[in-house]
């Protein structure tokens, strides 16, 4: 059995309190499935909240007949603190999971490598080639398997590409297949070890779609004997090139005996990257129906889900955690931090944090730096600098891994000595993620000079630069709204011949609207949709819409939200908050809007109701009243 200590008070005279109930029998404090406390103080029915969230009464049927639950008055932390407004914003894509940069960890070679926590689920779109963010959990995905013989797995480690992954890179982008057979025909390699080094290449690239290409060939020609990882993973492609939809029919083709867990949890967890509630609720309790017992993996994909798009369910998912006794993860304290974090509710985040620890479970670097943004961001400094010398250690040489980590929280914290000398540390040898945080770094201190030296050092150490390594001083410029500097940039990536996709595209959009270019930031989005087969980040399409609200411009405004749907951003909060802005700019009535909120299962918070009452049509007015 575990518990979360009380993670907060009722806090009522600093913004919305959610009331929940706390089982008795432990110190985890959550609401009674359908019992919410609304704005009055009152308690709606059960009845009445499984009415308003029907999809959700098969998914806690199991909870709600805890018979050791009684209704206290407290909250989850989801008041508006002066943080966050009165809104349930936060919900940018391209960001991890806990919207924060991935932070690199020294791998057992003691080399720096990406983050993969086994149970991050991040956003697709985020780039086209090498971005820091792990992706839908490798380590349940990968064709590599306990098959694999301990030489082939030392190989794989420390190879960074394989021959096999060039081939078909310099592959035009549809004859991936012509590739393959021209390589089998010479010859070459196609061992699982070469195979599975070759898919990570792709997954890391974001080459989904050549990815895909490769497993279809393996299976058609019979080079690979698939297991249920390998059906897995193909499904996973397909979720991320073709849609949930095609992903869910390939399951009936998947042999029944390779039909497991993976399978599932996979599409679920591709769910949460798309934040489409419905169907995730749909295939937990479809893996509840086909008797696969409630994992932390699939416990943690709702919660980061929720953690979006609606936190008030996040409660129901601890309660059922605790009535299935699903021990927490990790991950599952960094959501519930962030969660804390995001509401302001610094005093609850902490005492996650020191439950978190009497279960054992030491905050790792990634915690800690949660922990210094909020705390940052909360105005207690004194508390942010003491993690991070914590985090700092004794031997910063020794453990130089950490800096790349440090830099931009120091930043964000306003310490430049700091920055000078924690990049001094790098700056004789410095790794190219080194460099890229510092860049960022410097952009944050508005040391415009200095990140602009790092990265011409670093364009001298290493030929051939990534889009996403342009990006980041690009962002430093679109920051500072400087469109000049911005321009020559891009254009130097072109004469690089530097690939460009979505990271790039946010950056140049953000670049232009930040000068008030908002048209030419909406043409250069639609052209690089139409020239490219990538899905343009949310945050993109949200700044251009968000400027088109600003201006009352109603007519764009309503085509950027229609094109974020054909993109696959489903509805939500952030969306509609910009929308019904534009109607409120323009003093034009939005007929229907709560009906189209509705329909997208997107029920507003305070700020939204208080926005949907200047757009209301039949509003009455002590004059409207007069003239009727």
């Amino acid at each position: 059995m575990w518990a979360l200590r009380r993670a907060s008070i009722p806090l009522r005279n600093r913004g919305v309190s959610i009331g929940i109930s706390r089982v008795s029998c432990a110190k985890l404090e959550m609401p009674s499935p359908g019992i919410e406390e609304d704005k009055a103080g009152t308690f709606e029915s059960p009845q009445e909240a499984y009415d308003r969230h029907p999809n959700l009464k098969r998914f806690y049927r199991t909870a709600r007949g805890s018979s050791n639950v009684f209704v206290v008055r407290h909250n989850f932390s989801l008041q508006a603190g002066a943080k966050s407004s009165g809104e349930e914003d936060e919900l940018e894509d391209g960001f991890s999971e806990l919207e924060m940069p991935s932070i690199a960890v020294k791998n057992q070679d003691g080399n720096v490598e990406d983050e993969s926590d086994d149970e991050l689920i991040s956003e697709p779109e985020l780039s086209d080639d090498g971005v820091d963010i792990e992706e839908p959990s490798h380590k349940e995905l990968e064709l590599l398997d306990t098959e694999t013989n301990p030489s082939e797995k030392k190989a794989f480690k420390k190879r960074a590409q394989s021959a096999l992954f060039n081939a078909i890179l310099a592959a035009p982008g549809f004859s991936v297949h012509n590739a393959l057979d021209k390589w089998v025909e010479e010859g070459h390699d196609l061992s699982r070890a070469e195979i599975t080094l070759t898919v990570t290449n792709l997954r890391k690239r974001r080459m989904y779609g050549r990815a895909l290409q490769l497993s279809e060939w393996l299976e058609a020609n019979k080079r690979l004997d698939f297991v249920e990882r390998d059906y897995a993973s193909r499904l996973d492609l397909i979720a991320k090139v073709r849609g949930l939809q095609k992903a869910e029919s390939y399951i009936v083709k998947i042999p029944k005996s390779f039909r497991g867990e993976v399978i599932y949890r996979t599409l679920l967890a591709n769910c949460a990257v798309a934040t489409n509630i419905k169907k995730a609720e749909d295939i937990f309790n479809k893996m509840k129906d086909l008797g696969f017992p409630i994992s932390s993996f699939a416990c943690n994909q709702l919660l980061l889900l929720y953690k979006r798009m609606d936190k008030k369910k996040i409660a129901d998912v601890l309660l059922l955690m605790e009535k299935e006794n699903v021990k927490p993860t990790l991950f599952t304290y960094k959501l519930l931090i962030d969660t804390k974090g995001q509401s302001n509710d610094i005093t609850g985040m902490d005492q996650i944090v020191q439950t978190m620890k009497s279960e054992g479970i030491e905050p790792d670097i990634n915690t800690q730096a949660i922990l210094v943004k909020h705390y940052t961001s909360g105005g207690l400094k004194e508390k942010a600098e003491a993690i991070l010398k914590e985090m700092e250690g004794d031997n910063l040489i020794k453990d130089r891994w950490v800096c790349q980590v440090l830099l931009p929280l120091y930043a964000q914290l306003g310490k430049a000595d700091d920055v000078s000398r924690i990049w001094k540390v790098c700056e004789s040898s410095p790794r190219i993620h080194e460099c890229m945080a510092a860049i960022d770094a410097w952009g944050k201190l508005k040391k415009i000079e200095e990140a602009e030296a790092v990265f011409d050092r670093m364009s001298k150490t290493w030929k051939k630069l990534s889009s996403r390594h342009y990006s980041v001083l690009l962002k430093v410029y679109a920051n500072h709204k400087m469109l000049a500097k911005g321009k020559d940039l891009v254009k130097r990536m072109g004469d690089s011949g530097c690939r460009i996709g979505p990271l790039t595209w946010d950056a140049l959009v953000k670049l232009y609207v930040e000068a008030g270019e908002v048209e030419k930031a909406d043409s250069i989005l639609q052209k690089a949709t139409q020239q490219n087969q990538m899905r343009p980040m949310f945050s993109s399409y949200l700044a251009i819409m968000e400027q088109y609200a600003k201006m009352g411009d109603i007519h764009n405004s309503e085509k950027a939200f229609h094109r974020m749907r054909q993109a696959g951003y489903v509805g939500r909060l952030r969306q509609f908050q910009a929308l019904i802005q534009a109607y409120i700019n323009a003093k034009a009535p939005a007929y229907g809007m709560r009906e189209r909120m509705k329909a997208d299962n997107v029920f507003p918070n305070r700020a939204l109701v208080g926005q949907l009452v200047h757009v209301d049509a039949f509003r009455k007015t002590a004059v409207s009243d007069l003239l009727d």
